[in-house]
C-alpha cells in the first residue's frame, strides 16, 4: 500500500491532500498556514507519519506556454527541502489551472466567497494529486 501526499504550495498556505492506500483516489486533508522553513517541514512530517505517506507530489506552477517562472523556482527549492527534510521521494507535477479548476468547482457548488478562500488550496491539492494518480503515478521530474 502506497500513500502519496499532494501539496499545493502558496505564499501563505499549503494545500494538502492524500491518496488512498491503493493510489486510486485523492482526498483533501487540510490547508496549513505557512510557518517557513523548519515549521513547514515539521507540520508536513507529522502529516506524513499520520497518513503513512511513502512519497510526495508537489505542484509545479508552469506558465500557460509550458515555461517556468519564479513561482516554479520556489516550488523546486521547496521540493528539494522536502526531499531532504522528509527523507521521501518528491515529484513535481504540472499544476497549471488546478487553482482555477478548484475555484470553478466551488463556485458551481455555490460555496460562499469566504468559505472558498478557506478550502481552495486543499481542493487544488486534491485535484493535482488526482491528476497525478490518474496518470499512473509516474516517477518523473524529481524535485
Amino acid at each position: 500500500m502506497t500513500r502519496t501526499l499532494g501539496l499545493d504550495l502558496g505564499d501563505t498556505t499549503i494545500g494538502v491532500a492524500v491518496s488512498d492506500g491503493l493510489g486510486l483516489t485523492a482526498q483533501g486533508v487540510t490547508t496549513l498556514p505557512r510557518k517557513g522553513g523548519k515549521g513547514d517541514l515539521d507540520a508536513l512530517a507529522e502529516l506524513c507519519r499520520e497518513h503513512e505517506v511513502t512519497r510526495v507530489v508537489l505542484g509545479l506552477p508552469r506558465n500557460m506556454n509550458g515555461t517556468e517562472g519564479p513561482r516554479a523556482e520556489k516550488s523546486r527549492r521547496f521540493g528539494a527541502q522536502l526531499r531532504e527534510g522528509l527523507n521521501l521521494p518528491v515529484f513535481l507535477w504540472d499544476e497549471r489551472l488546478s487553482s482555477a479548476e478548484a475555484e470553478r468547482v466551488l463556485i458551481s457548488a455555490d460555496v460562499s466567497r469566504k468559505r472558498r478562500a478557506a478550502v481552495i488550496d486543499k481542493l487544488a491539492a486534491q485535484l493535482l494529486l488526482q491528476s497525478y494518480l490518474d496518470a499512473g503515478s509516474p516517477e518523473i521530474d524529481p524535485a
